[in-house]
């Protein structure tokens, strides 16, 4: 069984982040859900993202990698969307990486070097979603494939952004089940 770190959404360390988490942690993996905004949790995504942006992208990473200092190197890495930068960053750049999967998000590889041969990706999102499409991100997890065949990237019908946070009125249920289930996919071989 994996050893999974998630890093929260903008949001926060809600509710939603804990059940998906949980989903994982029921078919056996262990899951680890570090909190980066110290408790606070936001109602909507500018609220998160502001604050985010108050304490620095820099010091969002900074604080997934802290998080993880105590850790094994053997991790798979998983972020959702503000996530992705320390799983990104720490699958990129830390050494043992086991895998990688980034929900609603994707960063351009090069920001942290080129992507670590042997280590899977999954980018997963929705295929009219403006923050995944228009922000460039579905831009950059194209890039990712070309650039590892390591890279799976799964795009869903939709315009959602939390599309798998079950608390959210963006879930859509059949999206979410078809993520978790080829995330446990991936999970299944690391």
């Amino acid at each position: 069984m994996a050893e999974v770190v998630l890093f929260h959404h903008a949001l926060g360390l809600t509710p939603g982040v804990t059940a998906f988490a949980d989903d994982l942690r029921a078919a056996g993996h262990t899951v680890h859900t570090p909190d980066l905004f110290a408790g606070a949790t936001f109602g909507s995504v500018e609220d998160g993202v502001g604050h985010a942006r108050a304490i620095g992208f820099e010091e969002v990473v900074d604080r997934g990698a802290a998080s993880v200092a105590h850790l094994p190197e053997a991790l798979v890495y998983a972020g959702m969307s503000l996530g992705v930068l320390p799983a990104q960053y720490l699958a990129q750049t830390r050494a043992g990486a086991r895998g990688a999967v980034l929900l609603y998000s994707c960063i351009p590889a090069d920001e942290f070097g080129p992507w670590p041969a042997g280590v899977p990706v999954q980018v997963h999102g929705m295929d009219a979603d403006p923050l995944f499409v228009d922000d460039g991100d579905l831009d950059a997890a194209r890039a990712l494939t070309t650039q590892t065949d390591a890279a799976e990237l799964f795009l869903y019908p939709g315009d959602q952004h939390y599309f798998a946070d079950r608390t959210l009125p963006s879930y859509d249920p059949a999206a979410a089940a078809l993520l978790t289930r080829r995330v446990l996919d991936l999970l299944a071989g690391r």
